[in-house]
């Protein structure tokens, strides 16, 4: 694989092997939505990584946003908030990005 290469992923983009995943991978997976990660992305995407780690499954949009709640407080922990940085579907975009399997309740 060399530097611009994305590892094989399904058709909606998740990684078919979730051990490619690594920080180059998410930028090079964020830059198909045209996203550049920063710090606030970063965040999140290790909570939701750690969120996977315990529970094996990732979360859904409302256990994201209770989630993000928690742990970064509640001008975070908002709908709005995670859309501004992974518009359209947070938890669906977050969990591809975090190199996850897309949550259960995602189309």
């Amino acid at each position: 694989m060399n530097a611009a290469s994305v590892p094989e992923t399904d058709h909606e983009g998740f990684l078919r092997d979730r051990t490619d995943w690594n920080k180059t991978v998410a930028q090079q997976l964020a830059d198909l939505d045209d996203i550049q990660l920063t710090q606030a992305h970063w965040q999140i995407i290790d909570i939701v990584r750690d969120y996977y780690s315990s529970y094996h499954i990732s979360p859904v949009a409302r256990v994201l946003v209770t989630l993000i709640k928690r742990q970064l407080g509640p001008d975070k922990g908002r709908s709005i908030y995670l859309m501004s940085l992974f518009p359209g579907k947070p938890a669906k975009l977050l969990a591809r990005i975090a190199g996850l399997p897309k949550p259960s309740n995602c189309d």
